[in-house]
């Protein structure tokens, strides 16, 4: 099994478990909706991937409007090895589901990481992201500031920022506490830049969108069309792999061509998909999501494949 050490010493696998869909419904204050449902027995499924080896689990706290950081602490609790990574700078109300207009003022962010750790059940978060992909870097330094005392506190053992930006990364990944990044890297998303820097300062790049929303798992057809309430149903400017509410014929067309050397070795196309990514740069973890169990195992069974070859 493929294993990396992070900034604490720990050694873990190299591919953890993102929980963006598990987290349920969630509505932004514009009244844009997120995935779509309620999941049901996601706790179950998390702590049945802790114990098949996951140790890294992404969340939010923007992530069903909280409450896949409250599935994430009930799953959890008691298990010490799970290393949780969360953001801060979107937050919403469990019980509404609706997630308010950004704030990353130092009062919001520390009230956020405060009730991050009493969903989570813990009392130390093991990394805090700024969520906001485009936060001003003239702005992000008091982000940054008020990360680092929280840091020094004892509330997070380090920070990071969930950016696919170099500049942004590279003002401020030197910062003492600065341990990671969290960006879109796929077969399709290289990052070759951002990943560069991510290295250079020595940072844990866990990678997002590994599986490309879905698209590098094979199901997507053309013809298959996604439900508007489904995040990927609409046309969000980042939404690239998705268009209309069906898979982008653009991607399904790089897919077809790269099929054959993703399935290489017995594996299916989600496990070439996430050894590409292990083979591509040491720093990556990939954190894929899931909504069925399978998925889960199919993920893992990714690091027993070993890295898939580059072309």
């Amino acid at each position: 099994m493929q294993m990396m050490k992070l900034w604490d010493g720990r050694s873990v696998p190299r591919i953890g478990i993102g929980t963006w869909a598990a987290g349920g419904a969630a509505r932004w204050h514009d009244g844009d909706h997120l995935w779509r449902g309620r999941r049901r027995q996601v706790a179950s499924r998390i702590a049945m991937a802790y114990d098949i080896g996951a140790r890294v689990f992404d969340t939010a706290a923007a992530y069903g409007a909280g409450n896949a950081e409250l599935i994430l602490g009930r799953a959890l609790k008691g298990k010490d090895e799970a290393v949780i990574v969360t953001k801060v700078g979107y937050f919403g109300d469990p019980e509404t589901r609706k997630i308010a207009p950004e704030d990353a003022s130092a009062a919001a962010i520390r009230t956020s990481i405060d009730n991050s750790r009493q969903r989570l059940q813990r009392d130390c978060i093991d990394v805090a992201l700024l969520h906001i992909n485009e936060y001003p870097i003239e702005r992000a330094g008091e982000v940054f500031d008020t990360l680092g005392l929280l840091h020094q506190e004892g509330k997070i053992g380090g920070f990071g920022w969930s950016t696919d930006h170099r500049e942004r990364l590279a003002a401020y990944a030197p910062r003492e506490g600065f341990v990671a990044v969290e960006n879109d890297f796929n077969v399709f998303t290289p990052a070759n830049e951002l990943m560069a820097v991510a290295a250079r300062e020595d940072l844990v790049s866990f990678s997002r969108l590994p599986l490309a929303m879905g698209l590098l798992t094979g199901k997507y057809t053309p013809a298959m069309k996604l439900p508007a309430d489904d995040v990927r149903g609409g046309n969000a400017e980042w939404m690239v792999f998705f268009r209309d509410g069906a898979a982008n014929p653009h991607y399904l067309s790089r897919l077809a061509t790269i099929r054959d050397l993703l399935t290489s070795g017995g594996r299916t196309l989600a496990q070439g998909a996430l050894g590409w990514i292990l083979a591509k740069s040491a720093i990556a973890l990939p954190v894929p999501g899931y909504t069925r169990p399978e998925q889960v195992e199919d993920n893992l069974g990714a690091l027993e494949k070993g890295r898939c070859r580059q072309r």
